[in-house]
């Protein structure tokens, strides 16, 4: 059963380091130092669920690729053709004459996911890609 009522705990830390947080929650416009921290825990708990092979999440792949790049599309194309049942929705953006931004929403299993986004990612000509994780199950 989940507990959603509040707890409050301490939390100790040198002066620099609290400065630089209360830098932080003002920045991205937090109400209090509790709702940057809940933030933070969430997040690290979506990062551990995404360490957990089975675990079914949900997110996006951001690739940035020189359209260019020999055989590149083909590779991108057949990796995902073979892994379409983990593949929502694609979206393609011509960003200049060589440059494509591509932005694939995803859905299965962590260990699934990650072998997606390890293969689409190290090809030669992709310049940079990301996978944004969130589990599908609440954390």
């Amino acid at each position: 059963m989940e507990d959603s009522s509040l707890k409050r705990f301490g939390v100790s830390m040198e002066g620099h380091l609290l400065r630089k947080f209360d830098h932080l929650v003002t920045q991205k416009g937090y109400a209090n130092r509790s709702e940057a921290v809940r933030d933070l825990v969430r997040d690290a708990l979506v990062q551990q669920s995404w360490e957990l092979e089975e675990q079914i999440v949900a997110g996006s792949i951001l690739l940035f690729y020189n359209h260019h790049q020999r055989n590149l599309l083909e590779e991108l194309t057949t990796i995902q053709h073979d892994m379409h049942d983990n593949i929502l929705a694609t979206t393609h953006f011509h960003l200049d004459k060589a440059s494509c931004l591509e932005l694939i929403i995803v859905k299965g299993k962590a260990k699934d996911i990650k072998l997606l986004s390890n293969k689409m990612t190290s090809l030669k000509g992709v310049e940079y890609g990301k996978f944004i994780v969130a589990p599908v199950e609440h954390v």
